[in-house]
């Protein structure tokens, strides 16, 4: 009996600059690399296209790219590596894989945090980042919850997001070219610990 055709890792990022410093993962076997575009409506769709265009479920899915803090500990450069993710559409995820890449991140010698990621509809600022530091969140972004709704059931999924921004250190403020620089080269250290994922 010969076994079944194992899909890809979905390595899913939103940004071209994320993209650029995930090329390396890429590029290796098994791993399949997908830019969704910014925002919700855009990572829903471009994950359900790349499922509809695969030959076969990705054996396990990542979504990787920048974000924000919401409260003091993860500092520019830093990685959050998401235990669950929230938004306002649906029921918390929760993704246990997380805690296996966390390790292997932080034996590769980078700043790792874990802990719950919000997707939020816009860039969150002041008052609501104080309001989801209260409720427990690490972490912001813009796409993850989108995309995970828009997989198949069972499949293994995690979330990385490295911090380029903070309470104290908001975007577009000065300072905000030199901690997204920081940013792109930590996610591009992290590339392939990424790729190696196996859940």
């Amino acid at each position: 009996m010969t076994a079944e055709p194992q899909g890809p890792l979905l390595l899913a990022c939103a940004l071209g600059a994320e993209q650029w410093a995930l090329r390396p993962a890429g590029r290796l076997p098994g791993v399949r690399l997908l830019r969704t575009g910014m925002g919700a409506r855009r990572a829903g769709h471009s994950v359900s296209a790349a499922l509809r265009q695969g030959a076969y479920a990705p054996r396990a899915f990542l979504y990787a790219g920048f974000g924000a803090a919401v409260g003091p500990g993860p500092c520019s450069g830093d990685l959050v590596v998401a235990t669950e993710v929230r938004d306002t559409l649906g029921e918390p995820v929760g993704l246990p894989g997380g805690r296996q890449l966390a390790d292997a991140l932080v034996r590769s010698g980078l700043g790792v945090h874990s802990g719950p990621l919000y997707t939020a509809d816009r860039i969150v600022r002041g008052e609501q980042r104080t309001a989801l530091h209260t409720d427990g969140v690490l972490c912001v972004d813009m796409e993850t919850a989108a995309a995970l709704r828009a997989l198949p059931p069972g499949v293994p999924v995690a979330a990385v997001r490295v911090i380029v921004d903070t309470p104290e250190r908001e975007l577009l403020r000065p300072g905000t070219l030199v901690h997204g620089v920081r940013a792109w080269r930590v996610l591009r250290a992290a590339a392939p610990v990424l790729a190696g994922w196996r859940p």
